[in-house]
């Protein structure tokens, strides 16, 4: 698919990324606002990190976090055999096959194997499946580690709320159709 999405920063800025057939991309816009949020002190853009990009897509958000910080690895998963050629075409565009795991596997499912492992998730599941994005967040939050930092996309219109026994809410911001919840594993 013709894409005009890209990498917004970093060392790889401006490579254009590959998208799978019927994927909505989060846009260029939004994807800038929601790492200045990140950056703002949120994260620490110096320490070792390891990303799960859990419902990758094209694996954009994996994707600008190896290209933005040198110390980041990449967990991408995604359930669509067109998705994982996608995320495939675009850690190979930038030789990043090291610092990524790219596997083809149901998120939910992955939870127990990646969660204690992860220091950032991004959760950007179907807009159309609000559901299965709360499913997620619920069992990630009994199973990462305290001080996980969680990146949750979701429709606007159709907004889920976070546990906030588990999740401490840092950002809630919408950009057009996407709201961005950043939380906190407490």
């Amino acid at each position: 698919m013709e894409s005009k999405l890209q990498i917004i920063s970093g060392k790889y800025r401006g490579r254009k990324l590959n998208l799978p057939r019927g994927a909505r991309p989060t846009q260029n816009r939004a994807r800038i606002a929601l790492f200045n949020m990140l950056e703002s002190g949120i994260i620490d853009t110096n320490a070792k990190m390891t990303v799960w990009d859990a419902f990758a897509g094209s694996g954009a958000f994996g994707v600008e976090c190896i290209s933005r910080y040198n110390n980041a690895n990449a967990i991408f998963t995604d359930t669509a055999p067109e998705s994982v050629a996608a995320v495939r075409k675009n850690v190979a565009a930038i030789s990043a096959e090291k610092q990524s795991k790219i596997i083809q596997t149901d998120a939910i499912g992955a939870i127990q194997q990646f969660a204690n492992n992860a220091d950032i998730v991004f959760v950007d599941a179907p807009y159309d499946a609000a559901e299965l994005g709360r499913a997620f967040v619920n069992k990630l939050g009994r199973a990462a580690k305290s001080g996980t930092v969680l990146v949750w996309e979701q429709e606007s219109v159709n907004a889920v709320e976070p546990n906030t026994d588990i999740w401490e809410i840092l950002r809630d911001k919408t950009y057009g159709r996407a709201r961005f919840i950043i939380l906190l594993r407490k």
